[in-house]
């Protein structure tokens, strides 16, 4: 089973003069900026993911509009949310037991966490950059579970 993280491109910034506050944040935009890392990443998924992948999105805005950059359909899951955990996001995702690769659109520290989590086995962040994707790959091998790194791409790259 592929696991693919996506982070969401670059986000405008809380006003100073705005409370803060959840909601104030779930509502954030993407900058231009962000936009285009967002098509850019985007064109690259598009060539390389399966037509059957599971495309799963947090409901804030600019995951929300990164994740419309690859024009397929999607499903927005709350568990994503900014702030969800390591295990809401793997029981969405159905892994390791998913039989069809899993697209993830979200946010740090989750994504970072999930990686250091599958890759090395450690309970700490690893650095995501914005709109960066980390393609993960669960397999057997010997009898044994693996996870693989199949690619990082960040939007400079893409």
């Amino acid at each position: 089973m592929d696991l693919i993280l996506w982070r969401h491109a670059e986000a405008q910034v809380l006003s100073s003069s705005g409370k803060g506050g959840a909601d104030d944040d779930l509502q954030r935009a993407l900058t231009a900026k962000g936009e285009r890392q967002a098509a850019r990443v985007a064109h690259w998924l598009n060539r390389h993911l399966a037509d059957s992948t599971r495309i799963l999105v947090s409901p804030a805005v600019r995951a929300q509009q990164t994740a419309e950059a690859l024009g397929r359909p999607f499903k927005t899951v709350a568990a994503l949310a900014p702030g969800g955990t390591v295990q809401g996001l793997l029981e969405v995702a159905r892994w390791p037991r998913g039989v069809e690769p899993v697209l993830v659109v979200g946010h740090q520290p989750t994504l970072g966490q999930v990686a250091a989590e599958l890759l090395a086995g450690v309970d700490q962040s690893w650095a995501v950059k914005k709109a960066a994707v980390w393609w993960l790959r669960h397999r057997e091998r010997d009898g044994a579970a693996q996870v693989t790194l199949q690619a990082v791409v960040s939007a400079d790259f893409a």
